[in-house]
C-alpha cells in the first residue's frame, strides 16, 4: 500500500508537478483507470513501471529517460502527495481515459477526441498504429476493478 502510493505521488510529481491539483489528480486518474483495466497491470507500480526501463519505452516517460527519480522541488513534490492521498476526492475529468499526453507534443497514437485538462490531452481512444485502426476501449470498472481499493 505504501509503494503503491509512492509510485502514484512520484508519477504525479514528474508527469505534471505545475499543473493545478485537479489536472494533475487526471493524470492519477489515468493511472487508476488503467489498474481497473483487463489491458493493463493490476497494481499501480506496474503500470508506472510498464515497458521497463530501456530509455524512452516505458509507459511514463520519467521511470525511464535516465534522470534522477528524485523530487527536487519540495513544493511539487508536496503537492503530489496531497492529491495522491486525496486522489479520490476530485472526478475523474477524464471519462475513465487510459491515455494521455502533453499538449506539445503529438503522438502517433493520439486518436482524434480528447479531453484538454490544464496542459495534457486524455483519451478514451487511440489510433494503433500496428492496426492502422482506431483502438477505442472505453474504462468500465470490470469484475477485475471491484476487487480493488
Amino acid at each position: 500500500m505504501i509503494e503503491a502510493f509512492f509510485c502514484l505521488a512520484t508519477t504525479l510529481y514528474f508527469e505534471a508537478r505545475g499543473e493545478e491539483p485537479e489536472a494533475m489528480a487526471a493524470v492519477g486518474h489515468v493511472i487508476m483507470n488503467r489498474v481497473y483495466s483487463d489491458m493493463f497491470p493490476d497494481t499501480v507500480c506496474d503500470v508506472v513501471r510498464q515497458g521497463g526501463e530501456k530509455k524512452y519505452q516505458c509507459q511514463f516517460t520519467w521511470y525511464c529517460d535516465g534522470l534522477s527519480d528524485n523530487p527536487k522541488d519540495n513544493e511539487g513534490w508536496s503537492k503530489a502527495l496531497s492529491v495522491a492521498a486525496t486522489l479520490y476526492a476530485y472526478p475523474d475529468q477524464t471519462d475513465g481515459a487510459l491515455w494521455y499526453h502533453a499538449e506539445y507534443v503529438q503522438p502517433e497514437w493520439a486518436g482524434p477526441v480528447y479531453y484538454q485538462i490544464g496542459t495534457h490531452k486524455f483519451y478514451n481512444a487511440i489510433y494503433d498504429p500496428r492496426n492502422y485502426g482506431l483502438r477505442k476501449e472505453k474504462q468500465e470498472v470490470s469484475e477485475k476493478g471491484k476487487s480493488k481499493n
